[in-house]
């Protein structure tokens, strides 16, 4: 499916309602927008939270009327351990929180089952390609 970046909030609810797990796992190069559908998702789950890029404390958690919201951006992350030592798994035990997980990619081993897998890919300036797959 296509989208253009002006159609955020459409693209956000599209993948809520086709996400059939709440550990979201989002792929693309950087620059892409993935923490920005990120805020956009956040916000349309209920949180009034500022929501900001975790780059540098790994993780952060926001409140919503559907639960606890954990943002995880792991571009930093040069080794499993390291998030593991955080205690990533503990963060998915409750089942009504939501895991939304940019740059899954570099925790091959760890990332959590089931899940949904957004792929994003740039096709131009504005305009943007993403790929929804449930797993399990």
């Amino acid at each position: 499916m296509e989208y253009n970046l002006s159609e955020l909030q459409k693209i956000a609810n599209y993948i809520i309602s086709e996400a059939n797990h709440r550990t979201l796992l989002f792929y693309g190069e950087m620059g892409v927008g993935k923490t920005t559908l990120i805020k956009k998702i956040v916000q349309l789950l209920g949180s009034t939270d500022q929501v900001s890029s975790p780059t540098f404390s790994l993780v952060n958690e926001y409140h919503s009327p559907k639960g606890k919201i954990y943002h995880f951006d792991l571009y930093r992350i040069q080794h499993e351990e390291e998030i593991a030592d955080i205690g990533f798994e503990d963060y998915f035990y409750d089942t009504e929180d939501w895991q939304l997980i940019e740059w899954p990619e570099k925790i091959p081993e760890l990332i959590p089952e089931p899940h949904t897998a957004i792929k994003i890919e740039r096709l131009n300036s504005e305009k943007r390609s993403i790929k929804i797959e449930n797993n399990k």
